[in-house]
């Protein structure tokens, strides 16, 4: 059986190690603002179907970790030099480094493609 206290402090975790509010998880894992607000005030048990969104929208997250509290998070799938978002945003690209290998080839763009159907475009002045 699934402790609510305990797996809402876990789900609290992965929002805060990703550096999103209630309302923007919510919208990233496909959900409704209120079911992470109920979830996270213990007023509502998560559902099968939410589980499996945050197990999709964020591999890093172990599904026994997120049930039970057993496992790692985030877990040994990411490498040790991935930042969370909240790191990446305090420190955006502000250009694109001049990367060279022995042929002489450089970067001349790189694209960003979000979930959203977004984009954000850097390019080499």
């Amino acid at each position: 059986m699934i402790n609510n206290e305990e797996f809402t402090k876990r789900l609290q975790k992965v929002i805060d190690f990703y550096g999103e509010s209630a309302s923007s998880f919510a919208e990233k894992i496909g959900v409704q603002r209120s079911s992470i607000s109920h979830i996270l005030s213990g007023r509502n048990k998560p559902s099968l179907d939410f589980v499996l969104k945050v197990l999709s929208s964020f591999p890093e997250v172990e599904l026994y970790w997120l049930m039970n509290g057993k496992g790692n998070f985030p877990s040994k799938k990411i490498k040790t030099s991935t930042l969370p978002i909240s790191e990446v945003e305090k420190n955006p690209i502000s250009e694109i480094p001049q990367i060279s290998k022995s042929d002489d080839k450089s970067i001349e763009r790189i694209v960003i493609f979000y979930k959203d159907g977004t984009f954000k475009n850097f390019e080499q002045s």
